[in-house]
């Protein structure tokens, strides 16, 4: 009991050294996430530029399947990839490698099983389409570049899991050198299927998992540079553990413990995230019904791409709680768990303001990027400040919510975001939109508030957590004593032995 007050009493006042200490460890992981983050963002941008020169309708067509492959495939896949996270960086805190390893290989089957349905939508999307009274020929465009883009959700299964399994042991700096060097080739690939091959559409779509591929043929070569190095520490392996540990434990029962405890976390994550993509798709169709569609789809555009990349700095800071908190955890280390997340909010909250003053300052700036229509403009500089207020809050919850994936409490994240975009702000939107006559200036004070709710309701989840307990949960779940990841018994007590490390796992004492 004295010994858990000592904590406690410790926990509540952590030295200079400590915070500045964390706060080194958070930025060294999400530094890398977000510039890789920005670098997919001008990728993006390749392709809408690049569907703008092919034609006004080709672009219409293009926008279209971008819109359905990120709400019916992308999230899916980007969600259910996140319940590996709860798991990975626990594991790795508490040096379970087999339990981390059996992990990825999970998650990869489970992503390429769920693509198959996925695959099969996006191939008969044209008849779908053309179901719910949508133009034939945007359809036609919209399912051509959807049929040639399937290859891409097969290269996604393998990125997402891959790319996961390497931030939760802290190595991101691959992540980004991969992306950016694959993005250097985007733009000339992209060009010569597009317009020196002629393919159009069907090149853009071609262009984009081939980029996928490169970025994960890059990534394949690290992992073997790595496992063949024969200099590299037991942090900097990474190869080793993934042939270390066989697919396949031998009792059917173990099996279904596993998988019951992947999909069961899996689940939720992909919800959580779902749930917050489709929202604003959903406002976006709403749009189309405002007294003046055309600038309202136009701002909705300009406003989407500004969230786009202001998102890059939350999904740094997300990831890097989500892995530093596991970490901690799986170790053993509560008051670390507890000081990991309190830094990540605080640097959220510090960060935030970029957005506001971005938005504030750059808002006329900003929407001459996209337009030199005086009304969008008008409407664009008139909403650029609300959604610098919603980045205010969007910040620290989106940091939250990788708090919660790190301690294995997704669930309470894809709760909380339901209510608060589906409850409070859906139907909030809605009224001031239409029925206060506020029109597109009424959904994004609907987004405002979807946003202060959810920040609210997750901090305070996040703040009255008993790291304690959070930390006893982790025993259970990634301890070595678990039968989670029981292939090999032996070579997990063999990783037990102190800082002695058996030569046929790649480490040095």
């Amino acid at each position: 009991m004295v010994q858990l007050e000592a904590l406690r009493s410790h926990q509540n006042h952590p030295t200079m050294a400590e915070v500045t200490e964390e706060l080194k460890r958070i930025t060294d992981i999400g530094f890398p996430i977000a510039a890789m983050s920005l670098v997919g963002y001008l990728r993006n941008m390749v392709l809408i530029v690049c569907m703008g020169r092919l034609g006004s309708l080709e672009l219409a067509g293009g926008a279209l399947a971008i819109g359905f492959t990120n709400i019916s495939g992308y999230s899916v896949l980007s969600g259910l990839a996140m319940g590996m996270e709860s798991v990975c960086s626990q594991a790795f805190g508490s040096r379970n490698l087999s339990m981390a390893a059996l992990t990825l290989q999970r998650t990869i089957i489970m992503l390429l099983l769920i693509s198959i349905p996925i695959g099969l939508i996006w191939f008969n999307l044209e008849p779908l389409m053309l179901s719910i009274n949508q133009n034939p020929d945007i359809s036609k465009v919209a399912s051509l570049y959807c049929r040639f883009a399937i290859p891409d959700l097969i290269a996604n299964s393998l990125l997402h899991p891959l790319r996961i399994y390497l931030r939760c042991k802290g190595t991101t700096w691959p992540l980004l050198w991969s992306a950016l060097v694959s993005t250097l080739f985007h733009p000339p690939i992209t060009v010569l299927l597009s317009f020196t091959l002629r393919l159009g559409v069907r090149g853009i779509a071609i262009s984009t998992f081939v980029t996928n591929f490169n970025t994960l043929f890059f990534l394949v070569c690290y992992l073997l540079y790595t496992g063949t190095t024969h200099h590299v520490t037991e942090e900097e392996s990474i190869r080793t553990p993934l042939s270390a540990a066989p697919l396949l434990p031998s009792s059917t029962a173990l099996i279904r413990k596993e998988w019951g405890v992947l999909i069961r976390l899996a689940i939720p994550s992909c919800i959580a995230v779902c749930l917050e993509w489709w929202w604003y798709e959903f406002m976006t169709i709403l749009t189309g019904y405002l007294s003046e569609p055309r600038v309202a789809l136009a701002t909705s555009a300009i406003v989407i791409q500004t969230t786009s990349l202001m998102y890059t700095l939350p999904t740094a800071l997300s990831a890097s709680a989500s892995t530093r908190v596991g970490n901690e955890l799986g170790a053993g280390r509560p008051s670390k768990a507890w000081l990991a997340a309190v830094v990540a909010i605080g640097l959220a909250l510090s960060t935030s303001f970029l957005g506001l003053i971005g938005t504030v300052l750059g808002r006329e700036a900003w929407g001459r990027v996209f337009t030199k229509d005086n009304e969008v403009l008008e409407l664009t500089m008139t909403v650029l400040p609300i959604i610098g207020l919603c980045e205010l809050a969007n910040c620290p919850q989106t940091t939250s919510c990788g708090i919660l994936r790190g301690s294995a409490r997704p669930g309470i994240g894809a709760t909380i975001n339901f209510y608060s975009f589906y409850m409070v702000g859906a139907p909030l939107a809605i009224f001031l939109a239409f029925g206060c006559g506020l029109g597109f200036v009424g959904m994004c004070y609907g987004l405002l508030a979807a946003q202060i709710a959810c920040v609210i309701s997750i901090l305070a989840v996040v703040f009255r957590t008993d790291w304690d307990r959070e930390t006893m949960k982790a025993k259970e779940l990634v301890g070595k004593t678990d039968h989670f990841a029981h292939a090999d018994q032996t070579l997990l007590n063999k990783c037990e032995e102190g800082n002695v490390f058996h030569k046929d796992l790649g480490f040095e004492k």
